[in-house]
């Protein structure tokens, strides 16, 4: 490191289109992410409090309604400050803590959607066993071994950053602290990190894709021998959902961090990132929502509550105020 000075805080370039056109990105990341919470949070309601979705698939998608949840807010806060306030700086501290949980929770929602794919196997692969096999103990085994070692993974390569001196520039081409841009600025030799991080990356996502794609080509074979078309629609409607985030999700992933890109310094990673930590948390309830019959319904019924209830809160309101007319005059 020698007598490099460090740099104590970085500036977020973001997206270099004006600004009318900041402006309009700002509007639509805030309407996304209002609508990420509000989805995600509806998921989790409704999971937590109707007893017929106390079930091992709908926990997992509960757990992944909250790492969306998080997963969302650590980059999309700063990006709006950014594109609305025209603060670019972040301090190292803040820096180096967004890079870690972005990560962290990435690697964790890998997990998570893999257990999801063994939980489908079970239901359609080995239905009788499956309350046997997918109990509660078992299933909060899987979540809590998702998010240890989702911390695990990423943990070490982050201590290993924050003892890198950064001294070329303070200047990330990017909305948030990526590794790769941030790397790029640091005077001591990244190439360690940097192997240690593809390899990292390569093993939870080619092993998840790996095991998701076993797991299915077993689901499909017993999809298949279902005798009756309503059967095998049932049994491939309960699975599509998963498969759909699993490969948005896995897609832009691999793109990123698994195959070299030499055009990553021109800003190209960014449209991939800003699919992965905002449209897909956003998307994931919408897809949970829209391919099941039986979360539509509960849906239904709380939209007709909510519904019956503003008319009586009304209702109410009115006959309150047509009583406190008529004693006034009095």
């Amino acid at each position: 490191m020698g007598n490099h000075t460090s740099y104590k805080e970085f500036i977020l370039v973001g997206f270099l289109i004006g600004q009318k056109a900041e402006i309009f990105l700002a509007t639509i990341v805030m309407v996304v992410y209002a609508s990420t919470i509000f989805g995600n949070l509806t998921i989790l309601f409704i999971t937590i409090t109707n007893s017929c979705l106390h079930t091992p698939m709908y926990f997992f998608l509960g757990n992944l309604s909250v790492l969306d949840l998080f997963f969302s807010t650590v980059t999309t806060p700063s990006l709006l400050r950014n594109l609305l306030s025209g603060i670019k700086t972040i301090s190292f501290a803040s820096c180096m803590a967004q890079s870690y949980f972005y990560f962290f929770l990435g690697t964790v929602e890998y997990f998570l959607l893999t257990c999801m794919s063994y939980d489908r196997y079970v239901a359609i692969c080995n239905p009788l066993h499956y309350p046997v096999i997918m109990n509660d103990s078992f299933c909060i085994q899987m979540v809590v071994a998702c998010w240890l070692a989702g911390f695990a993974f990423v943990l070490y390569p982050t201590i290993m950053v924050t003892r890198f001196s950064y001294c070329h520039s303070n200047v990330i081409d990017h909305f948030f602290c990526d590794s790769e841009p941030l790397l790029k600025l640091s005077c001591t030799d990244t190439s360690a990190i940097q192997i240690i991080l593809f390899v990292l990356s390569s093993i939870v996502i080619v092993c998840s894709l790996n095991l998701t794609l076993v797991s299915y080509i077993y689901i499909v074979s017993a999809i298949l021998v279902i005798p009756t078309d309503s059967g095998r629609k049932k049994a491939f409607n309960t699975c599509v959902s998963h498969l759909t985030l699993f490969l948005m999700a896995s897609s832009v992933s691999i793109l990123l961090y698994v195959i070299p890109s030499k055009q990553s310094t021109l800003g190209a990673r960014k449209i991939p990132a800003l699919l992965s930590s905002i449209v897909n948390p956003f998307l994931s309830p919408f897809v949970y929502t829209l391919r099941n019959d039986l979360v539509k319904t509960i849906l239904q019924k709380l939209f007709e509550q909510a519904q019956t209830f503003t008319v009586q809160k009304v209702q109410k309101f009115f006959i309150v105020l047509v009583r406190f007319v008529g004693k006034a005059r009095i």
